[in-house]
């Protein structure tokens, strides 16, 4: 991937412009000074500016995941604020949500200041995500209110569930003076226990232990309980079974301050796929069943699922090349993201308009951080994804531009690439 800085007067010509914020798509070009929106639609040319042909190609927001781990503070042989920066610009990522569980946790308002300082450097816009408990140990909340004063924009301690009902409520309470999410990992301890896949007839024939769909759906139902009891805005992540999904569907009938994501790998891969024994779709939730992941399509096509977040988490070559009930949890996904949904979305299985998954991308999880949606405005600073929504290509591991390489997606044909990305006063060409 090559990252250049913008020309400042820049012209994307002959594209189909797709603006996800108004519901609006033409033919046209995107002029672009000084960084800035400077003219969309029907442009008059400037004299010097320098041109990129877009013929075949869409031009739109750029994206946005509200689920990433960058690793940074403490393990930067993972990811940095940095290499991770390259990973979402090779996907066509312009603006990321970053989790909590590094070491230490940014569990104070000076460590998210750290994030928000030292995110400054990088191509891409970069939000850190406050810890809910102090160390994230779950016993005592952090200083949320200051924390959301340097810059926090949500709260969680992702990667470890809150299992205490009191202490959930209380994270909920005190986000409603800040009118921001509290993002819970939604899993029984005690149910999963030391389950490392899906539990079912794979699981079984493998001879791994199972963490069950109910671990996840019965918190995913306390969690909606509290919110609607608190009145708080409760955004669940990485959603990975129907169960969970019937639970969603039900209470946003009820409550409008709910939201929730999924990731590309649970819209798909099934468990079958875990018969390979591969460390990389060793995913926290785990994959579970084609069953589970048809209700997963079903609700992102419904509405129930807001919006698509990578849950974006690297590990070093140790972490993964080990047996697999010794391996670590999670899976790198910014590069590959735009073409597996694409994929399975638009192409092969759901049918939606390219134009709804790109919302899904982009306005959607927009709106549920409270960012800038209308992006195409005059004197707005470029966010854009230039993509070619047919092209289809395989996966490998030249794609990526993450310092980790555990990506389940090898060699596998994805439909859609992005091709390039604008941010920050940079462009970047895969």
């Amino acid at each position: 991937m090559k990252i250049e800085k913008l020309a400042k007067d820049l012209l994307l010509i002959n594209g189909k412009i797709i603006d996800p914020h108004n519901r609006k798509t033409f033919d046209g070009d995107v002029w672009l000074k000084n960084g800035k929106i400077a003219g969309v639609g029907d442009v008059n040319t400037p004299k010097g500016a320098e041109k990129i042909d877009c013929s075949g190609k869409v031009i739109t927001h750029g994206f946005c995941d509200l689920h990433v781990h960058f690793r940074e503070p403490g393990r930067e042989d993972k990811e940095t604020l940095k290499t991770g920066s390259r990973a979402a610009l090779a996907g066509g990522f312009t603006r990321v949500c970053v989790m909590p569980n590094t070491h230490p946790p940014l569990d104070t308002p000076e460590s998210i200041n750290f994030i928000r300082e030292k995110a400054q450097e990088c191509p891409i816009h970069i939000h850190p995500i406050g810890a809910v408990t102090k160390s994230q140990g779950g016993n005592d909340i952090t200083e949320m209110g200051l924390m959301h004063r340097e810059g926090a924009v949500a709260f969680s301690d992702d990667g470890i569930p809150i299992q205490d009902g009191a202490m959930m409520r209380i994270a909920l309470e005190y986000s409603t003076l800040m009118n921001v999410p509290v993002i819970n990992h939604a899993e029984d301890e005690c149910l999963r226990a030391e389950g490392v896949m899906n539990e079912g007839i794979v699981s079984n024939h493998l001879g791994l232990p199972g963490n069950p769909d109910f671990a996840e759906s019965t918190m995913v139902h306390r969690d909606l309980e509290l919110a609607k009891f608190t009145g708080a805005r409760l955004h669940v992540p990485h959603v990975s079974s129907a169960k969970s999904v019937q639970h969603i569907r039900g209470m946003k009938k009820i409550n409008e301050k709910v939201t929730a994501e999924v990731t590309p790998h649970h819209l798909y891969f099934n468990d079958e796929a875990l018969r390979s024994f591969d460390t990389n779709l060793k995913v926290a939730p785990p994959i579970r069943t084609e069953q589970d992941r048809k209700a997963l399509l079903e609700a992102v096509k419904d509405g129930t699922i807001d919006c698509i977040a990578t849950d974006h988490a690297p590990h070093t070559i140790e972490d993964k090349e080990t047996t697999f009930d010794l391996a670590s949890f999670g899976m790198i996904g910014l590069e590959s993201c735009f073409g597996a949904v694409c994929k399975v979305l638009v192409v092969n299985e759901m049918a939606i308009a390219l134009e709804e998954l790109i919302r899904l991308l982009t306005v959607k999880p927009r709106n549920i951080m409270g960012f800038e949606a209308d992006l195409f405005q005059v004197g707005i600073p470029a966010e854009i994804a230039i993509l070619d929504p047919t092209k289809d290509w395989v996966f490998d591991s030249t794609h990526v531009q993450s310092r980790s390489v555990n990506s389940p997606y090898y060699g596998e044909t994805l439909t859609g690439r992005v091709e390039m990305t604008i941010s920050r006063g940079y462009i970047a060409s895969n």
